[in-house]
């Protein structure tokens, strides 16, 4: 009874061993990230380091890796999604932006958190278990006395807004904003009649054909006169998003990882996935809600999009049904004992799932072309973003 579970433990094992560089350089990125907090001079030094021997290490794996064949036929998909993926940042940028700047800087000082059961859950833990303190380091427990009141100053530390409301706020918002009365004649009404008070006049400068963002993202004159500017400083806004980007990435790591892999390396992966669940409730980077929907997001798509890649599947069932189709004749070599007509029928039912084979001229041309594609566009990434 105890063999499956041996044949489970040594194929992660093995699984571990084929691909163990990808685990430690994941495990690396990670530790690297957070000297950031820990000592930013030696995060300075040791983060380009890392992406160049990445890099390097990218270079060098490129000509032995076994799949680009079927990398080409994924080349089109691939192109469609980074577009798909290009424009997605660009609608979050510029939605992060304006959900920051709508209502003044004067609105992000005075406006209050939320409270959020999941954070009192893991204070109250903290209380029964000091000693653990769920794996917290001592190092963010230090910066918890800063970190309570990191909304108020978050927009005043990344962004340059007017701190008073934008204009349409000025007419639709700020008038009933804290009057119930005027609220309650607001919905009978459905019609604006409050009075509008004087505001200093809003900063438009002439950006041609996206002049049509200036109402959007709310320039100042120190920010510079291009959009593009404004739009690499969106970072994760002020405004507690629903749901939690960082989740979102963690899940669905998670979610090919276990797909990929399984056995107990993904339980030490979900782990890690809870941790950054706690963590972001902790440093008040999301309310609990936040992370718990974003776990429900991850999987949801991690799922629905899988048909994308279901190449392994679709191999797989025209393997099985040229099995169906020759089983009668495998049957009746296995009962003469007929080892060269098993092995021919064996061999074409393995041939039926394989695709086409492209040359091997344009295997390495394409492996050429995509790996400095690849590596391009993250260069690219980290000259024109903040930080990448």
């Amino acid at each position: 009874m105890r063999r499956p579970r041996a044949e489970s433990t040594n194929s992660s094992w093995r699984l571990l061993r084929e691909n163990g560089g990808l685990g430690v350089a994941a495990i690396t990125y990670v530790l690297v990230d957070y000297l950031r907090e820990v000592s930013p001079s030696w995060h300075e030094r040791l983060q380009p380091a890392l992406w160049a021997a990445l890099a390097l290490a990218a270079l060098a794996r490129a000509p032995f890796y076994r799949h680009w064949s079927l990398e080409i036929r994924a080349a089109l998909p691939f192109l469609v999604s980074l577009a798909f993926l290009l424009a997605a940042l660009l609608c979050e940028a510029i939605s992060v932006r304006f959900v920051s700047a709508v209502l003044g800087l004067d609105w992000h000082r005075s406006a209050s958190p939320l409270p959020d059961t999941g954070q009192w859950l893991l204070l109250a833990l903290n209380e029964k278990l000091p000693q653990a303190s769920l794996c917290f380091s001592t190092l963010l427990k230090l910066q918890a006395l800063d970190l309570l009141q990191v909304r108020p100053w978050c927009a005043s530390s990344r962004y340059q807004i007017p701190p008073h409301p934008h204009p349409w706020a000025q007419k639709y918002y700020e008038p009933y904003a804290s009057d119930p009365k005027a609220i309650r004649r607001l919905i009978q009404t459905d019609t604006h009649y409050a009075y509008v008070k004087e505001y200093p006049v809003e900063y438009r400068p002439d950006w041609g054909r996206m002049s049509f963002l200036v109402d959007i993202l709310r320039p100042s004159v120190s920010e510079g006169s291009r959009w593009y500017h404004l739009l690499k400083k969106a970072s994760g806004g002020c405004n507690d998003l629903m749901y939690s980007g960082h989740m979102l990435v963690a899940v669905l790591t998670a979610m090919a990882w276990t797909e990929a892999y399984g056995g107990w390396t993904s339980a030490l992966i979900w782990l890690l996935v809870l941790h950054s669940a706690q963590r972001e409730v902790r440093e008040r980077h999301h309310y609990s809600v936040d992370c718990i929907v974003a776990v429900y997001v991850g999987i949801l798509l991690w799922r629905v999009t899988g048909f994308i890649w279901s190449a392994k599947d679709t191999s797989k069932a025209k393997r099985l049904a040229k099995l169906d189709e020759v089983q009668g004749r495998l049957m009746h070599a296995a009962k003469d004992s007929d080892i060269d007509e098993l092995r021919k029928l064996l061999m074409e039912v393995d041939l039926a799932g394989q695709e086409r084979q492209s040359s091997q001229w344009a295997i390495w041309a394409f492996a050429g072309i995509a790996t400095t594609f690849l590596l391009s566009c993250i260069l690219l990434a980290f000259i024109w973003t903040s930080d990448g």
